[in-house]
């Protein structure tokens, strides 16, 4: 099987190690998203983040991480049975690859790693030559306990083979990436680049599930808000205004090819809040 993953490669015709690195480690989220509905993991769950925009809207980043939220709060979830059946469907496809399972009880988000370099061994990439010890690592994290009022969707992928994905809809995927924006202590630039993302494809935001997951965690926890138009055009303004936009380019640019990184010479205040008006009259 390890065949399919070197023709599913040869298609992303890569330029550099870097992008050839890349390419590889979403071929392995993708095979890694086969055997986790395999193993009846979107029965209860849902794909969310900047990786399920990459695989199933065709994000022009690369997104390291897979991102997944329980459909139903269960504070008593497990990775340990999923992650099994995940090491067996990698095994299936030649891949010898470490997972595990990297969770804490105090934790809300339940993390786990996947690491690999037995297709690295196999195939003789060239970001690998002279890095024998080098593992490709994916994050797994998903949410027990996630903000109510989410909506779902379900989409069809054919790699590695045929099968199904629950994920959040655009709207609600939306919410939880303008929850980040606000609430995160540090700049992403790749938030902003997928904020742009959504005003340029016209996505209104769940705003009651904005506001579950703000009542949930971040500055406005305490405090009784109404989140409506009004109050998120005012607030992302003010976030607007307090961001360095030179670190926030430098964040997201080893995520994009040469053509999108041009675009990064327009961040700025200016720039981002015409995004936010953008956003505004959609509404």
């Amino acid at each position: 099987m390890i065949e399919l993953i070197q023709q599913r490669l040869e298609s992303y015709k890569a330029s550099n190690p870097v992008e050839e690195e890349q390419a590889t480690k979403e071929i392995l989220q993708e095979v890694a998203l086969y055997s986790l509905w395999r193993a009846g993991f979107f029965e209860v769950a849902a794909f969310q983040g900047g990786t399920s925009l990459r695989i199933l809207h065709k994000l022009p980043r690369f997104s390291e991480d897979l991102d997944f939220i329980l459909k139903e709060p269960n504070l008593d979830f497990e990775w340990s049975g999923y992650l099994k059946m995940l090491q067996g469907g990698l095994e299936e496809f030649g891949l010898q690859s470490e997972v595990l399972d990297k969770s804490r009880m105090d934790q809300r988000v339940k993390k786990a790693l996947l690491k690999d370099n037995s297709v690295s061994n196999q195939l003789n990439l060239s970001f690998y030559r002279g890095q024998p010890g080098k593992k490709l690592t994916i994050k797994l994290e998903i949410d027990i306990n996630p903000p109510e009022d989410s909506g779902y969707e379900y989409a069809y992928l054919d790699f590695p083979l045929d099968f199904e994905v629950c994920h959040q809809d655009l709207s609600s995927n939306f919410a939880l990436k303008i929850h980040a924006l606000l609430c995160r202590p540090y700049v992403k630039g790749r938030d902003w680049y997928d904020f742009n993302w959504y005003v340029k494809h016209k996505t209104q935001p769940n705003l009651p599930h904005l506001q579950a997951a703000l009542f949930q965690f971040g500055p406005w926890k305490s405090e009784s808000v109404k989140v409506d138009s009004d109050w998120l055009h005012h607030t992302m303004m003010e976030k607007v205004t307090s961001v360095d936009w030179k670190e926030a380019a430098t964040d997201v640019e080893r995520f994009l090819n040469s053509a999108e990184k041009q675009s990064l010479k327009l961040w700025s205040e200016k720039f981002f809040r015409s995004k936010v008006e953008n956003l505004m009259r959609q509404d």
